[in-house]
């Protein structure tokens, strides 16, 4: 028995169903249906303009690809195995309504750049919607930083308290990253918007067509100049997935943070009940599992960049099977990434700041010795000189169990003698930060700039 497979000709048997289930790719890539079905209506009316294909044929495929459009978004479509793919799902259901003519829809185009083309418009559809999410998160940092330019908290190395920084200033940095997030999914734009359709399986086609108009018709502003690497190309895929993961990495950072900072021993932040859970055993429990189940799907994203890079790293030109498995990693990762986004801006819209706590753990601390060590240089104590003085009173404090603002004047005075009374102005942690003011520093005059910009950028981005 031959095959009855659309593409079955030169076969005389039947695929194993085993076959069927195992190259199957209908499971995941339905998820393309609507952007297929759009790719086929600009198609379709190319072959129209060109007169490829006569106004009565287009008239009828037009309406049935419509027909079935209507009937996808409404949930009446069911599709199988046996046929394979999305491509030929959608390709039998047209022939199965509007009878032959459906086969000319095909004419002048393969699967290999009706996919590609169904990949690129199903990114180029949804990345708008990434760095709409990502700008709100921005918004929200700002809004947030803005109601603590003044509010004091350490700042760390290596997990230790280092010096007194604004909070705003600790928010400010994750704005920044975000900022670089939206930068990178922007220039993914820019290759995602590359339309491969006319590439046909690798080599074009000698049918006259107009891959300009189609162009236009789905919104792309360029085609690719290369057919080969039309049909082939899965850079734009690896750069999604790549910067992916660098936005999971930055909210997998703050989340770790927020479950550090909401502890018992921290108590810097509380999270709002709403973005919390309980324990099945202890009544008491308050947990960060949204900010831990963000953190977790970090390694979800990076598993599926890793993925696609090792399956396209050996792949000669230009198409080949291997490439069924780009999809099911973007797919599950625009899933990943866009609720994450709005789940984290809930989160810190909603969190409440323990300012007096936070205040505290910089009193009760030493990270104000480089500020003891810079009022020394200032004074004409080279650097290294000073550097040792502190850290011999720092010792000194440790030993004793004081802080540097609670040494007697004279106890400073027999370490240093260039030592005068205002040195304690210059170790309140307040202090501390108000004189980091050189450019991008944590004091309030720069965090107020750096609120400044960052307003300005956003209300370009909404205009």
């Amino acid at each position: 028995m031959s095959s009855n497979k659309l593409w079955g000709g030169r076969f005389q048997k039947q695929a194993d169903e085993l076959v069927d289930q195992f190259g199957a790719s209908i499971a995941f890539d339905q998820e393309l249906a609507d952007e297929d079905l759009a790719g086929s209506l600009a198609h379709v009316k190319m072959l129209e303009k060109t007169k490829i294909l006569s106004s009565p044929d287009v008239a009828k495929i037009v309406a049935g690809l419509e027909a079935i459009r209507s009937d996808l978004h409404a949930g009446k479509l069911k599709f199988t195995t046996t046929n394979e793919d999305i491509h030929m799902n959608i390709e039998q259901i047209l022939t199965d309504r509007i009878g032959p003519v459906a086969g000319k829809l095909h004419t002048a185009r393969s699967r290999n750049d009706q996919v590609a083309t169904d990949f690129h418009l199903y990114l180029k559809r949804r990345l708008p919607k990434i760095i709409a999410e990502i700008r709100t998160v921005q918004e929200t940092l700002v809004e947030l930083a803005e109601r603590h330019v003044t509010t004091i908290m350490p700042g760390y190395t290596h997990l230790q308290h280092a010096q007194p920084i604004s909070y705003a200033h600790y928010l400010l940095a994750y704005y920044q990253m975000f900022k670089r997030d939206c930068e990178r999914f922007e220039f993914n734009q820019q290759h995602v918007d590359l339309l491969p359709l006319g590439a046909a399986a690798l080599a074009g086609t000698t049918f006259p067509i107009d891959r300009q108009f189609t162009a236009r018709e789905l919104g792309f502003s360029k085609v690719y100049e290369n057919s080969l690497d039309a049909v082939s190309d899965r850079d734009f895929a690896v750069e999604f997935l790549s910067n992916s993961s660098l936005l999971l990495m930055h909210l997998s950072r703050f989340c770790e943070e927020l479950s550090m900072w909401v502890s018992f021993e921290f108590n810097f932040l509380e999270l709002s009940d709403a973005y919390t859970t309980g324990s099945s055993i202890m009544p008491q429990k308050k947990n960060p599992d949204m900010a831990e189940l963000i953190r977790g799907k970090s390694g979800r994203v990076y598993g599926h960049l890793l993925a696609l890079l090792s399956t396209l790293k050996s792949l000669p030109l230009a198409y080949n099977k291997d490439l069924q498995e780009d999809k099911e990693g973007v797919f599950d990762t625009v899933k990943t990434i866009l609720p994450a986004l709005r789940v984290f801006n809930g989160m810190i819209k909603t969190l409440t700041v323990k300012t007096n706590q936070m205040e505290q753990s910089t009193t009760n601390d030493l990270s104000n010795a480089t500020e003891l060590a810079d009022y020394l240089a200032a004074k004409g104590v080279p650097f290294r000189k000073a550097h040792g003085i502190v850290g011999r009173l720092v010792l000194h404090c440790l030993q004793t169990k004081q802080n540097l603002q609670d040494l007697s004047l004279a106890e400073l005075q027999a370490a240093a003698p260039e030592i005068e009374a205002d040195v304690y102005h210059d170790l309140q942690p307040e202090v501390a930060v108000a004189r980091r003011n050189s450019e991008g520093g944590t004091g309030f005059d720069q965090v107020r700039k750096q609120l400044a910009r960052a307003k300005a950028e956003l209300q370009t981005f909404q205009k």
